[in-house]
């Protein structure tokens, strides 16, 4: 079994140290979906539920999110992000959200594309559900990954 990177001899959790490591451009894309009632779907491809623009406020949400990481998430390190997208598909029943963040730094942004995806689908919740409480979220996973030490990861398809 591999040397686990977040704790230390004692046993006690801590941040990797990433000093010594080399900056290089990281990426990372992750992906899920929200499934909904035909009405919510359509209210908000018409831009006309209740709450207002649900993407928008979606997008700048899971933008702001990937940003919080290191405040959200334990032991995970503060970064300066370049690049945060986040996107939206509309399925037959449900939307799909990616996000995308990259940076030049010591350590992945697999966190930050995560945080992001699932603080849009909650947002999205939370606007549409005066429409549609019975909102699903998941799926919420990595698409892929290049940078560092381990290079370029894809999900199975």
């Amino acid at each position: 079994m591999s040397k686990l990177t977040h704790l230390g001899e004692d046993g006690a959790a801590r941040m990797v140290d990433v000093g010594g490591k080399a900056a290089t451009q990281r990426i990372a894309i992750a992906s899920g979906r929200i499934a909904m009632s035909a009405d919510a779907l359509e209210a908000i491809k018409q831009g006309n539920a209740p709450k207002g623009d649900v993407l928008g406020t979606a997008r700048i949400a899971g933008i702001m999110a990937a940003k919080r990481t290191g405040d959200l998430i334990p032991l995970c390190h503060p970064l300066g992000l370049e690049s945060v997208t986040v996107e939206f598909v509309f399925e037959y029943d449900a939307i799909r959200v990616a996000a995308t963040a990259s940076l030049t730094g010591k350590t992945g942004v697999e966190m930050e594309a995560m945080v992001a995806v699932s603080t849009a689908l909650l947002t999205i919740y939370d606007m549409a559900k005066a429409i549609d409480k019975g909102m699903v979220i998941g799926e919420v996973r990595l698409i892929e990954k290049r940078g560092g030490k381990s290079g370029t990861w894809k999900a199975p398809a």
